[in-house]
């Protein structure tokens, strides 16, 4: 929904990361899996680091499990917590721009996904200077694994980021993420594929010295993926995060690889060259493999029109994916309603506007938010959860009029409307008045997303 930084990962930054908490692999019955060791290798001013001397026979195996013939020697660094965050904050404050940082915070205020004293620069740099255990810079070309105090092993993050630079080496990450930077949910999208096929070969690679493989064991992926999601507790900016932060770290590593997991029980061992040259254009293709398989695209309803609408220009706008209704429904409506609606999705799009000469105060804004759905039905019943969403993410919800396919009132941060228009519900808020979110019907063209 929010550009760069809206899903709280690196991707955006030319970094690709796995978290310091790897996922222990499900043990056969009944042999158990051998622990791994808890010792952190030691780093002493020159000298060799043990965990490196493993990179050419991981890349090796990586090579033997995709196919993807290594091009290049991996280059590689240790480096110390402390200087990943502040790494991290000289990277952000190169690549992103302050007032981009501002819009998309403000879309996540707006929308109810962070609360009103939420930082998100702040934020992002704690989160991930917290869940690093190693990253790949695809700009530098270079694989940094993190010296922390976890005590955990540094084989699988050392084999989670080889995975990232032999796929940098043959379909250049970089490229391959902003081909589409203007498209939000695309853009994660992408990231879940290089996420997910990362971490589905870390994975492979793992249960492969107990005699198993993922290939043949969807079962195995599906328990992998949930223990990679569950939260241990030893994370606290991680536990105070907003779960639209939380769900959105996790959702490349744990969906995309479930995802990766279809498609290699589809194609095989061309999967893992097919979802960079084919690559999913939704979070939706991402959830629901089928989709990507049948190439079913989304689409863009049209905005609702508000009459004082020349007074303002736009801030910024994004897309609204099958994910992030998911979990705007799930915080506000619960999990059963999130998971039998969601799916529903058919689109999503919003433009949050700022009043000319007007400081950017987001609770000044106003949202023009349309989403799209399968059919009347399921449009029906989000029109009636999306009453519940502003009910609940507002302090002030007064309903002053309504229809069967309208309602107005006033919340927090001025006047809304609310329509559904057959298979279309549409929201505007943060009006200055009653009155100026009732224009004529909006026309009924969409647009087809490519």
């Amino acid at each position: 929904m929010t550009k760069l930084l809206r899903r709280a990962t690196l991707g955006a930054l030319g970094l690709v990361l796995c978290a310091a908490a790897q996922a222990p692999v499900p043990a056969p019955s009944p042999a158990p899996v051998p622990a791994p060791s808890h010792s952190p290798v030691p780093v002493q001013a020159g000298a060799k680091d043990a965990a490196f001397s493993q990179i050419d026979g991981i890349v090796a195996e990586l090579w033997e499990i995709s196919g993807l013939k290594p091009l290049a020697k991996v280059k590689y660094e240790r480096i110390s917590r402390d200087r990943l965050k502040l790494f991290l904050d000289r990277r952000i404050e190169r690549e992103v721009k302050p007032e981009e940082i501002q819009a998309q915070e403000a879309v996540l205020k707006k929308f109810g996904f962070a609360p009103a004293d939420f930082d998100l620069k702040r934020t992002t740099i704690e989160l991930l200077a917290e869940q690093a255990a190693a990253f790949y810079d695809f700009h530098k070309k270079k694989l940094f694994l993190v010296q922390g105090d976890s005590g955990a092993d540094d084989k699988l993050p050392l084999v989670h980021e080889l995975a990232h630079a032999l796929a940098d080496q043959h379909f250049h990450l970089g490229k391959f993420l902003d081909s589409v930077r203007e498209n939000d949910d695309s853009s994660l999208a992408r990231l879940s594929v290089m996420e997910g096929q990362a971490t589905w070969l870390m994975s492979e690679y793992e249960v492969r010295q107990t005699g198993r493989s993922l290939r043949n064991s969807p079962e195995l992926a599906k328990s992998m993926s949930a223990i990679n999601g569950a939260s241990s507790g030893q994370f606290p900016v991680f536990d105070r995060a907003p779960r639209y932060l939380q769900e959105t770290l996790l959702f490349p590593y744990t969906e995309g690889l479930l995802f990766q997991q279809a498609v290699v029980e589809k194609m095989g061992t061309a999967a893992f060259t097919a979802v960079f040259r084919d690559p999913p254009v939704s979070t939706q293709q991402i959830l629901h493999p089928q989709k990507y398989l049948a190439h079913a695209r989304p689409v863009r309803p049209p905005l609702p029109e508000f009459r004082s609408e020349r007074h303002y220009r736009v801030f910024t706008d994004g897309e609204m994916g099958e994910l992030d209704h998911a979990i705007l429904l799930r915080q506000y409506a619960g999990e059963h309603e999130s998971a039998a609606l969601a799916p529903e999705w058919r689109g999503g799009y919003f433009r949050l506007f700022k009043r000319k000469g007007q400081p950017a105060d987001w609770r000044q804004m106003v949202l023009a938010y349309a989403s799209e759905w399968t059919g009347p039905e399921p449009a029906r019943r989000y029109f009636e959860l999306y009453q519940k969403v502003l009910a609940r993410k507002w302090k002030t919800f007064e309903v002053t009029s309504r229809s069967a396919d309208w309602v107005a009132g006033r919340g927090d941060d001025g006047y809304f409307v609310v329509r559904i228009a057959g298979a279309r519900v549409s929201s505007l808020e943060g009006l200055a008045s009653a009155g100026e979110g009732l224009p004529a019907a909006p026309p009924l063209a969409e647009t087809r997303l490519h």
